[in-house]
């Protein structure tokens, strides 16, 4: 086997590698994983998927923004991601990667409840990658959805969930005003 044939097949193996930490890092709420998969400045944009799922989510233009933002909303849910149908192309060190990717949700500990409400997605990944030494990370994910079936709604519900739990943790017990948890008492102890 010629060199730049071995080369392409490392290479082609490397960038299916990146999706695989990526989904890795999202099915195990595993930041080290995820960011692994990813450049500092990665754009990552939901919303072509957003759009026709009706969930409202931002572009994202960084690894920490994705950390921050991503993991919140889909670690904890019982999920799992699975990729088929990569295209890839290499020039030089960048690529292209156009994948199918199907995900399953659950709200936590759900995922094996029969009956269990759930979001079955099947998404086009379109990305840009560069390589970064020996690894390749993405530099650009847009996510589209091809078609779903169930309530794509529990990717909000456990935000929502989320947000109205911390909102009541900063509630004091017989108190309708809203206290910051660094100045509770409790806090202070």
């Amino acid at each position: 086997m010629s060199t730049d044939l071995a080369q392409q097949a490392c290479d082609r193996y490397e960038i299916a590698d990146t999706l695989h930490r990526y989904a890795f890092g999202l099915d195990h709420d595993d930041p080290d994983s995820l960011a692994s998969a990813l450049t500092e400045d990665c754009l990552f944009d939901f919303r072509p998927a957003g759009a026709k799922l009706g969930i409202t989510f931002p572009a994202l233009t960084s690894r920490d923004a994705i950390l921050g933002n991503v993991l919140p909303l889909i670690g904890p849910l019982d999920t799992s991601h699975t990729a088929s149908n990569l295209q890839i192309e290499i020039s030089g060190d960048a690529a292209t990667l156009s994948a199918y990717v199907m995900s399953q949700h659950f709200m936590p500990r759900q995922g094996s409840r029969r009956g269990s409400e759930n979001a079955l997605l099947m998404n086009r990944y379109d990305c840009e990658l560069v390589r970064v030494g020996q690894k390749w990370r993405f530099k650009r994910i847009t996510i589209d959805n091809a078609w779903m079936q169930g309530d794509p709604e529990i990717l909000n519900a456990l935000a929502g969930r989320q947000a109205l739990r911390a909102k009541q943790e900063q509630v004091s017990p017989g108190d309708t005003k809203t206290v910051p948890a660094s100045s509770r008492p409790e806090a202070k102890r």
